[in-house]
């Protein structure tokens, strides 16, 4: 990871890690599922999805971030923002790699 707050740890062991659950692959990584989240956020925002031609493994990491927090964190409202443990963020960018390895990390805060 590329800062020490991203160095963050689920805490736990090899065989009980959040990544391996079997619920990270149905509610996280599997694309029907962020295709329906997707939908649903650009529908409550009012968002046209005007998506650019190959953008489909960005559209779908950044849907998997958000799914992981509402599982693990529930909604935390606009602008707060947790660190999501770099087990988690490594199995969600190895399903849905950019092809440059461009990464943006996270963000504190945006507002």
């Amino acid at each position: 990871m590329m800062t020490d707050l991203e160095r963050k740890c689920c805490g736990g062991s090899p065989r009980s890690c959040i990544s391996r659950l079997p619920d990270m692959d149905l509610f996280v990584l599997d694309q029907g599922v962020l295709r329906l989240a997707r939908m649903v956020r650009d529908d409550i925002l009012a968002l046209q999805y005007d998506q650019e031609p190959g953008a489909d493994m960005k559209e779908f990491r950044h849907a998997a971030y958000r799914q992981f927090v509402v599982w693990q964190y529930g909604r935390l409202g606009a602008g707060n923002r947790i660190v999501i443990p770099s087990c988690c963020v490594w199995r969600i960018r190895n399903t849905f790699q950019d092809p440059h390895d461009h990464y943006t990390g996270f963000i504190p805060n945006r507002l």
